[in-house]
C-alpha cells in the first residue's frame, strides 16, 4: 500500500472498495456469462469469456492501486460492455435476464469509478477546475479584464 492510500478518508476508502467490488464482480459475471452460463455454441468458450473479460484487466492494476484517473478512463472501457447489455436487452429475449445483470454492474461500476475518480482526485489535490476559473486565469495571462 503507498502513502496516498493511508491519507485516504474512511467514506473514500469505503467508496473504493464498493468500487473494487463494481469491478471485480463485472469481470467475474462477463467471464461465466461467456465461458459457463451461455457458452457459443461452436466456438471455444473459454477463448471467448478471455477476449471479453480482457478489455476489463486492462486498468485493473490501477483500480487494485486506487488510482483516481485510472478509473475515469476506465469508464471508456465499460462503455463496449453497456451497448452489449442494451444491444441484447433488445435483440435476444433468451438471454435477456443476462444482459440485465451485465447492465446493472456496468451501471454500479460507472458510477463508483465516477465518485471515486472525483472525491479521491479532490482529496489529491488533482480534480480539474472549473471552466469559469480556466477562463478567468487564461484572461488574467494575456492582461485582460
Amino acid at each position: 500500500m503507498d502513502d496516498d492510500m493511508t491519507k485516504m478518508s474512511p467514506r473514500t476508502q469505503s467508496l473504493r472498495y464498493i468500487t473494487l467490488i463494481a469491478n471485480l464482480s463485472l469481470i467475474l459475471w462477463v467471464g461465466l456469462w461467456q465461458s459457463m452460463i451461455s457458452p457459443h455454441p461452436h466456438l471455444n468458450s473459454y477463448v471467448i469469456a478471455i477476449m471479453w473479460v480482457l478489455p476489463l484487466l486492462l486498468p485493473l492494476k490501477g483500480i487494485l492501486e486506487g488510482k483516481p484517473y485510472t478509473h475515469a478512463w476506465a469508464n471508456f472501457i465499460l462503455m463496449f460492455y453497456f451497448l452489449h447489455a442494451l444491444t441484447i436487452l433488445w435483440v435476444d429475449g433468451g438471454e435477456r435476464w443476462l444482459a440485465w445483470v451485465e447492465l446493472g454492474l456496468v451501471s454500479w461500476a460507472f458510477v463508483t469509478n465516477i465518485l471515486f475518480a472525483r472525491i479521491r482526485g479532490k482529496e489529491l489535490g488533482t480534480g480539474l477546475k472549473r471552466l469559469s476559473q480556466v477562463e478567468k486565469e487564461e484572461k488574467e495571462a494575456h492582461g485582460q479584464k
